[in-house]
């Protein structure tokens, strides 16, 4: 049998509630939307890039952010001393180009454990707690988690447009 990306239902963003509430929704809503794009799809078409040159690929896409939940979330925020999942020295961008071997069924089991540990680290922390972001130069960024669940929207806004591209390509599929 061939392995399907799994079909997902979106639960709708919150429309009243307080920041924390509101921050989260629309992130879970964002994440669900990136899988809604994958759902139904296989493991060749996942790997199909978006128009040339780019490489990009929704695979490339659920990779990419398991690794940025890590990263902001978990290394940067928590401040756990763990290492990113795909790092490569001789690519730094291996989590969205290296996908021709990748696995899909593995990144995907990859993504919700990732996005669950991001929910698990992130519950613990206060919105107005600060963490540090060193620089190349040797300074550092101050950050608050605020700050995270921002930018991981954003994040997730701009890579579901591309995602939403990616599939019509592939199949004609448009949607929300």
């Amino acid at each position: 049998m061939t392995w399907r990306a799994p079909e997902i239902t979106r639960t709708n963003e919150p429309y009243v509630g307080d920041e924390r509430t509101m921050l989260e929704g629309w992130l879970d809503y964002h994440r669900q939307t990136l899988l809604m794009k994958c759902a139904g799809l296989t493991a060749e078409q996942l790997k199909t890039p978006s128009v040339e040159p780019s490489g990009l690929t929704l695979l490339g896409l659920v990779r990419h952010m398991a690794d940025v939940e890590r990263w902001w979330f978990r290394i940067r925020a928590a401040g756990q001393d763990i290492a990113g999942l795909y790092e490569a020295e001789e690519d730094p961008d291996a989590d969205l180009n290296a996908v021709a071997d990748a696995d899909p069924e593995a990144a995907f089991a990859t993504f919700a454990a990732e996005v669950e540990a991001a929910r698990a680290a992130a519950a613990g922390l206060s919105l107005d707690q600060t963490f540090p972001r060193p620089r190349r130069d040797g300074t550092a960024d101050e950050f608050n988690v605020r700050w995270v669940y921002v930018h991981m929207i954003e994040e997730y806004a701009r890579h579901n447009g591309h995602a939403d591209l990616i599939r019509e390509r592939i199949d004609g599929v448009t949607g929300d």
